[in-house]
């Protein structure tokens, strides 16, 4: 069971029934999807996200969630609803998104008790505090936590209803007692049957000539709201959170504050910028029909309607339960339902964040780079990232590449992992257990060791969403800034030109990469996750790690120049025939001038999404681009460098003594060959988009 802090108890008591004022009950509005704020409103702030973090824990006063045992009438299997609400769009809606209630089949809310992370995450968690992994189940598999299932600790411990993780039933059947707060999945759930059943909320009405298979409200005000959301998206964990002194601070961890960064930040105050939860990841149609029935005879509702591919950043983890669940695996999930959500999730990663680039106007080897700049701006209504932190990172990664050969490069991945040079700009959240410095325990977690996520627009100040760290300092509105402005400057180089049919010029590329869970951490969960682990990795050798994700990218070609002279010349190259065994004195023969040798594996894949993806392009030389990106999987390196014209093959000495070459000149040499050459050219501030 989770325990509260004492302390933090009394005064949640005291500052609560000062508060109970301000805890409207139950909304009666209905009929139409609610755009407004949440009930506990945008004008209460700082405090209150403190306070409802620390009630959220059970056994602290004011809480009624529904807890195991209490449903009279329990929740009820998905697949009793896909009989009705899983169908094609109406053909004049045949090229839009699919809209049918059931393609939430497809989505992490429906999956989250397959995912083989979570349990891997479990087996660690319940290693470290055995009573507590019941938190984990009561979010990923509430029928499991409801029916007493909620000790379960591997998925062999569920029955089949289990695995609907956050089944229809949850999200219809809750409402909003007036008393219990946000977060750690305490749901409450409506369970007064009328007729034959409990009623389903929602956005339509219907009439007595209607054949409905259950009985219905028409009420949206907490289902088509972002509280609602808030349930299971705000974590709090029964540890106390102490500072970098090791000092409690008199709250319990934030592992998690994905609705309070939105409850904070513009998105929700009310008015034109308004945006809640369901507005971006629950997206809004109109006038189309939710029912197998009402779409055959052509009948809609004019209340309208929310897609349900509750679309999110996890695609690694969709694309594995396609391959594991999928009906070309003989799974029980349309691939066209997974395919479907795998769409939608590539929209939503190309809106999450843009990049606006400065790129220089010409590169001299001989003087270096001193005036690249990268503006980085967060679009989304939370932190970017958000929600669970271990192992997630977003980063930039800034490439200058001649004859494609990497010039420069900060942040660059290499297939394996990010470069960790002095320039790199991660946006990630560290937890550890202050104790020992341990991290990726999260029960463990008490202490914050940096978060420079980037905020959401507007977000207010409240240390339950502060920022960890020095990098971001207040707006003069006294918000954290949805912006990140990072300048890049790179030391004089000597390189030799390829050769008079290679073109001067140097191709500059930007990439906003995000990557859901790091090798670093799968190899954590692998090791320490027991027989999940075990499973975990098994899956992972099966179907690959996950591969970062382009949120922005832009390119630009410009001139360069401070290039060496080619030809045969020891002075000029820093060859050494001796040192290589190279004494061809073949006109022109530059290899160990390039230091390249097509056949070193160096874990690069020329196909890295940079110019390979037709959605994807070049500035024009010298001016600014404005990118905002769209999702793609950049592939592994495969090592292939082959193709080149101006190299040839060296022996295996010379091979290592150009290595060395290369490494003394700081390059750290990495060498790729692209698809294809500098493409598609546009006009300054042009924007990019794409994969």
């Amino acid at each position: 069971m989770w325990l509260g802090v004492a302390r933090a108890v009394m005064l949640v008591d005291e500052t609560m029934a000062a508060l109970r004022p301000a805890f409207p009950g139950p909304s009666a509005t209905g009929g139409v999807w609610m755009h407004g704020t949440s009930h506990f409103g945008s004008t209460i702030s700082g405090p209150l996200t403190t306070i409802l973090s620390l009630v959220a824990a059970p056994g602290v006063a004011h809480a009624v969630p529904t807890e195991p045992g209490d449903l009279e009438h329990e929740l009820r299997p998905a697949e009793e609803c896909k009989t009705c609400h899983l169908f094609s769009n109406a053909p004049a809606d045949a090229g839009e998104p699919l809209y049918a209630p059931f393609i939430w089949q497809g989505t992490m809310m429906a999956n989250a008790a397959r995912d083989p992370v979570f349990w891997a995450g479990v087996a660690v968690a319940d290693s470290d505090h055995p009573d507590e992994t019941i938190e984990c189940i009561r979010c990923h598999s509430p029928s499991a936590f409801l029916e007493g299932r909620g000790e379960s600790k591997t998925m062999d411990d569920l029955i089949a209803k289990d695995f609907d993780g956050v089944t229809c039933d949850i999200c219809h059947r809750m409402v909003d007692d007036g008393e219990t707060p946000p977060g750690n999945a305490r749901y409450v759930l409506d369970d007064v049957a009328v007729g034959e059943s409990v009623p389903r909320r929602g956005p339509w009405a219907y009439v007595e000539e209607d054949d409905m298979k259950h009985e219905w409200i028409q009420d949206v005000s907490f289902i088509g709201d972002s509280r609602a959301c808030g349930t299971c998206h705000d974590v709090t964990t029964p540890r106390e959170r102490v500072d970098d002194s090791g000092l409690p601070m008199g709250r319990l961890f934030n592992e998690q504050r994905t609705y309070s960064e939105w409850l904070g930040s513009a998105f929700a105050v009310p008015g034109d910028d308004f945006r809640s939860c369901q507005d971006c990841h629950m997206v809004e149609v109109a006038d189309v029909a939710g029912c197998v029935e009402f779409q055959d005879r052509g009948q809609t509702h004019a209340t309208g309607a929310r897609r349900h591919d509750l679309v999110g950043a996890n695609r690694h983890m969709i694309e594995i339960m396609q391959a594991q669940y999928g009906t070309a695996a003989g799974g029980p999930i349309s691939d066209t339902i997974f395919n479907e959500v795998l769409a939608r999730t590539d929209d939503m990663l190309a809106a999450a964040a843009s990049l606006e680039v400065g790129f220089p106007s010409a590169v001299d080897l001989a003087a270096g780079i001193s005036d690249w700049t990268v503006t980085v701006t967060n679009e989304s209504g939370h932190k970017l990232p958000t929600g669970y932190s271990e192992g997630r990172v977003m980063w930039l990664e800034v490439t200058a590449t001649y004859n494609d050969e990497r010039v420069y490069s900060s942040g660059y991945w290499d297939g394996m992992a990010i470069e960790a040079d002095d320039q790199v700009r991660r946006y990630e959240a560290i937890a550890q257990d202050y104790a020992d410095g341990a991290t990726f325990h999260l029960l463990r977690n008490n202490h914050w060791v940096l978060d420079n996520r980037l905020a959401p627009r507007g977000l207010a100040v409240d240390v339950e969403t502060d920022p960890v760290g020095d990098r971001y300092a207040l707006t003069p509105d006294n918000t954290w800034p949805h912006v990140d402005d990072v300048s890049y400057a790179f030391e004089p180089i000597e390189l030799v030109e390829a050769g008079p049919d290679v073109a001067a010029e140097v191709e500059l590329s930007v990439r906003l990469l995000y990557l859901v869970n790091t090798p670093d951490y799968l190899d954590f969960l692998a090791d320490e996750g027991g027989d999940n682990g075990s499973a975990l990795q098994a899956i992972l050798d099966e179907h690959g790690r996950p591969e970062p994700m382009v949120l922005a990218q832009a390119q630009a070609v410009v001139p360069l120049s401070g290039l060496l002279p080619s030809g045969d010349d020891d002075d000029a190259t820093g060859d050494d025939d001796d040192a290589t065994g190279d004494d061809d004195d073949t006109p022109g023969d530059d290899d160990d001038a390039t230091g390249d040798d097509d056949d070193v594996p160096t874990g690069d894949d020329d196909d890295d999404a940079t110019t390979d993806d037709p959605s994807s392009d070049t500035a024009s030389v010298g001016e600014e681009t404005a990118a905002t990106g769209g999702s793609g999987n950049p592939p592994a390196g495969n090592g292939n460098t082959d193709g080149c014209g101006c190299r040839s093959s060296h022996s295996a000495g010379e091979r290592g003594t150009m290595a060395l070459v290369w490494l003394g000149l700081g390059l750290g040499a990495v060498w790729r060959r692209r698809a294809g050459g500098p493409a598609n050219r546009r006009s300054a501030a042009s924007r990019v988009a794409g994969g």
